[in-house]
């Protein structure tokens, strides 16, 4: 298989601030009932904080894009 480090550091950047920023307005909506453990949003919005960190912060998923892309042969 071809190496896919580029596009696997771009799915993985966009899904996870994509399902923070989802989880964010989720929050919003529900106002301080949002913040609640008795709520699902609230344990959504630590799930999704947490894509952010492990496996590769965001800063470091943009560094890996960056890299690839500065390296590119066409």
């Amino acid at each position: 298989g071809k190496p896919c480090l580029s596009e696997a550091s771009q799915a993985k950047l966009f899904a996870s601030e994509m399902a923070e920023k989802v989880c964010s307005s989720a929050m919003q909506v529900h106002g301080g009932y949002g913040y609640l453990e008795d709520y699902p949003v609230e344990r959504y919005y630590r799930d999704a904080r947490i894509t952010q960190i492990y496996e590769g912060t965001s800063e470091i998923q943009r560094m890996v894009i960056a890299r690839e892309l500065k390296n590119y042969q066409l």
